[in-house]
């Protein structure tokens, strides 16, 4: 399994699978091939069919433009076998001749993989030698031991430095969020709604007050994602409100400390990077259950562990937080990362307080194992047809264009 590097990544919206791993691609393709005189990429599958809202070719050109010319192929109706955001570079030299080409696939939350066997992530390296949350789980009891200790034993030293830049990142997007205003990107004309949110519940008396600023800040780190702003993957661009708005809520309503911040994020980590490893967080190959779901079950970890739950209790919380999202499908309308992700963010912080409060009065102790529920939730995904998997062809994209 990765380090949490690997699964936190800082970047610009609206969508780590669609724009940041294609991005990062069109930068390795470069490396491999500087000296070709006229690139061409093909877009396969879900990448093509929704890769206009979500800039694939934006974010492929900002690289290879200013070097040479670029061709985007769209080829929506072919998926590659080994992943739905499949991609093809190649480069030519004057006559027309290839110099290199290199298949590679976006395969979720910024990471991508050249299809080898093993689910592959490239450039990254495996730092812990547990891959399923029950085996830690019984390592934390074992030892007497958090979630967030077996983090710290299994990542480099710098870990606590890197978690506390995501944790400033993610803070600086809420407030971001709170102050813009106006309408966002595209067709849609969708208004932002995280400042009036926050004003409005702001209004209300505290036990209404706390769940509307939780709305508020969720909205505000979807927005800033939606509008191209810089936002941490967690574990995705789509669902990158999640988990954001339940921290601040801690750090702000409940007078969480900075340090118990950063290990409720590493025990987030922990639990996004079990379901990376061992089913997907890619919308285009499970559905939004891989992205909204797994980062509802990161959110429910961390306000458990943060209001002092026991291993047992924090697994409960996130096994609530991602069974109880089986089966959603991603389908953005016009293929924008705005309906009905942005909304979905916001309902998805409040189901984390709540998985965390019913963990909360349990003993730990529940039939379905969270490891049981990730299983699930690939063996579902993959079941889905493709027009329920970030393809905007089906559900409530049905009816609108898929391009803009």
């Amino acid at each position: 399994m990765k380090s949490l590097k690997e699964l936190y990544r800082v970047g610009k919206g609206p969508s780590s699978s669609h724009t940041m791993g294609p991005q990062r691609a069109a930068k390795l393709f470069l490396e491999r091939c500087p000296n070709a005189s006229y690139y061409e990429v093909t877009l396969y599958g879900s990448l093509a069919a929704t890769g206009k809202g979500h800039m694939t070719d934006v974010a492929i050109e900002e690289v290879l433009k200013p070097h040479k010319t670029v061709n985007i192929i769209w080829q929506p109706q072919t998926f590659l076998p080994y992943h739905p955001n499949g991609m093809k570079f190649v480069g030519k030299d004057l006559n027309g001749d290839i110099i290199d080409e290199w298949t590679v696939y976006s395969i979720g939350g910024g990471a991508i993989s050249d299809g080898t066997a093993g689910n592959q992530e490239l450039g990254a390296k495996d730092v812990y030698d547990l891959n399923k949350l029950a085996d830690i789980k019984q390592w934390c009891y074992d030892n007497g031991r958090s979630f967030w200790e077996y983090v710290e034993k299994c990542e480099s030293e710098d870990i606590w430095d890197y978690l506390d830049m995501v944790w400033q990142t993610m803070k600086q997007s809420i407030r971001n969020g709170l102050d813009h205003e106006g309408v966002l990107p595209g067709p849609l004309k969708l208004q932002r709604k995280a400042a009036t949110y926050y004003i409005k519940a702001k209004g209300y008396r505290a036990s209404l007050q706390s769940r509307g600023l939780v709305y508020a800040y969720a909205l505000a780190v979807s927005e800033e994602n939606a509008s191209g702003g810089t936002i941490v993957t967690a574990p995705t661009c789509g669902a990158c409100g999640v988990l954001p708005a339940v921290l601040y809520h801690m750090f702000t309503s409940h007078d969480m400390s900075e340090q118990r911040i950063l290990r409720a994020l590493a025990t987030a980590g922990l639990v996004g990077n079990i379901v990376k490893q061992n089913a997907s967080i890619s919308g285009a190959d499970v559905g939004c259950q891989g992205e909204v779901g797994v980062a509802c079950a990161m959110a429910s970890a961390a306000a458990c562990q943060l209001f002092g739950g026991s291993p047992a209790q924090v697994e409960y919380a996130a096994e609530m937080g991602l069974e109880h999202h089986l089966g959603m499908t991603c389908d953005p309308v016009c293929g924008l990362v705005q309906i009905p992700c942005i909304e979905r963010n916001a309902f998805a912080a409040a189901r984390a307080l709540d998985a965390d409060l019913y963990a909360s009065f349990s003993d730990g102790h529940h039939t379905v194992s969270f490891d049981r529920v990730v299983e699930v939730m690939r063996q579902t995904g993959h079941d889905l047809p493709s027009l329920y998997k970030e393809t905007s062809e089906g559900g409530l994209a049905k009816g609108f264009p898929r391009d803009i």
